[in-house]
């Protein structure tokens, strides 16, 4: 006897199963959800453009005999003292007390081998870093957690932050179970209590301000150290202008993609834009201004891989920054402690519950037995492969656009698979030589 066909139960797109168990949440808690990472939704990214290598309107150079360079020079307007590095590749800033102490060494000690910097983060600069970092860049936040004058001299560069891309307009948190003796110590806050970096500077308020800050930094530092302004990817013409009026040496551009330790969800889901769309407006603003390859471009924001790098490159940027690639090079959300995930309630690769110090790996954590899972000289060697990696992919792209320095990358050498992204990156749409939104940014 038929049946008649049953019709399958259709899940609600507005209000679907993620969406439902967060209000859930909500109403159970009262409180608003905080975790770590970087924004989980699906957004115009690299991954949306592709190269157009050489081929006979254009001559590939060959990847065995013919070099293609990767050095980088940042801080060359002012300082006496800019930073040359060998890659086009750094890494960004992660606190102590955010990461641990291992995990700070071991970026240092990737950092150093691989011919790059590492960025201290919010809450001061710890002998590990500094003893194996050859290049460090010091960042002044508006907590001033950790901040002195002696430091700002040990440092190779000054990253003043203003903005980040997880959460442009809005401060960092630390909470209570990963400030431990030696994080209070640093930050002179209270042992075991929660804390919430404010959200701008206490002792300015606008680009005027500002240049008044750099001036009284450059002075401390004997006009030796690069000025580096962190912006996130908000409104990028206008900040990075703003920035390079203020007298920066560098604009450290930070897009939605980009992680943090620890803040709101909403923040890291809603706010900002896709680094994707950041890069041309602030490399046009660099060039309204004459000052594009002058005051350096530095981008972050879910940077992942050589692709990545020689992407953003192409599209005007100088260099760029990673972090949570950095921390899965260490080790982060290894598929070793899938046992240890699912205690905690997630899984490999969904794990983002760095502020709450639990973390199997040994590197979002102050536990000092957690710690010790992490081996600072293996897990910098990880981190060096995966740089070295990073770069030969980024080489062997140029190479094939036929340019002998990777900074020769140009948006010329791409176009786009969707519209959007054409629009955002000022490129092409494959097949066609429309830009879309060509009259403007």
């Amino acid at each position: 006897m038929d049946k008649t066909p049953q019709t399958l139960p259709r899940q609600n797109w507005t209000f679907s199963n993620e969406i439902n168990s967060e209000i859930r949440r909500a109403a159970a808690t009262g409180i608003y959800d905080i975790r770590g990472g970087g924004a989980k939704r699906r957004v115009p990214n690299f991954d949306d453009l592709l190269f157009l290598g050489a081929s006979i309107s254009r001559y590939p150079l060959e990847g065995y005999r013919e070099k293609c360079e990767t050095s980088v020079t940042l801080g060359t307007r002012f300082a006496k003292k800019p930073i040359e590095l060998k890659i086009p590749i750094t890494i960004a800033g992660m606190s102590f007390g955010a990461l641990s102490a291992h995990a700070k060494e071991a970026l240092g000690r990737g950092a150093t081998a691989a011919g790059t910097s590492t960025t201290t983060g919010d809450g001061g600069m710890t002998d590990e870093e500094r003893g194996h970092s050859e290049k460090l860049v010091y960042q002044y936040l508006p907590s001033r957690y950790g901040m002195n004058p002696d430091d700002l001299r040990r440092a190779d560069a000054i990253e003043v932050v203003v903005g980040q891309g997880a959460k442009p307009g809005g401060g960092g948190m630390l909470l209570g179970q990963k400030i431990t003796e030696r994080v209070a110590k640093m930050r002179n806050l209270p042992i075991g209590i929660d804390q919430r970096s404010a959200c701008r500077h206490p002792d300015w308020t606008g680009p005027d301000d500002l240049e008044i800050k750099i001036l009284e930094i450059r002075e401390i530092t004997n006009w030796e150290k690069p000025i580096y302004i962190k912006i996130g990817g908000a409104r990028p013409y206008y900040d990075t202008a703003l920035a390079v009026k203020a007298g920066a040496d560098v604009v450290v551009l930070d897009g939605m993609q980009g992680g943090t330790a620890a803040t709101q969800d909403v923040f890291i889901e809603h706010v900002g834009q896709p680094t994707l769309a950041c890069i041309r407006p602030a490399v046009k603003a660099l060039q309204d201004l004459g000052m594009h390859r002058k005051v350096q471009l530095v981008v972050s924001g879910g940077i992942r891989g050589g692709a990545d790098v020689a992407k953003a490159l192409a599209l005007g940027a100088d260099a760029v920054a990673i972090g949570t690639a950095a921390l899965i090079a260490l080790g982060d959300n290894d598929p070793r402690w899938e046992e240890e995930y699912q205690k905690l309630g997630t899984t490999t690769g969904a794990y983002d519950d760095w502020h709450e110090g639990r973390d199997p790996a040994g590197i979002t954590t102050q536990d000092p037995e957690l710690m010790k899972r992490l081996d600072p000289v293996a897990a910098g060697r990880r981190l060096r492969n995966y740089l070295a990696v990073m770069t030969l992919e980024c080489q062997t792209l140029a190479r094939a656009c036929g340019k002998s320095h990777v900074h020769n990358l140009e948006p010329e050498d791409l176009c786009a698979l969707t519209i959007e992204a054409a629009a955002m990156a000022g490129v092409p749409l494959a097949g066609s030589n429309w830009i879309p939104g060509q009259s403007g940014f």
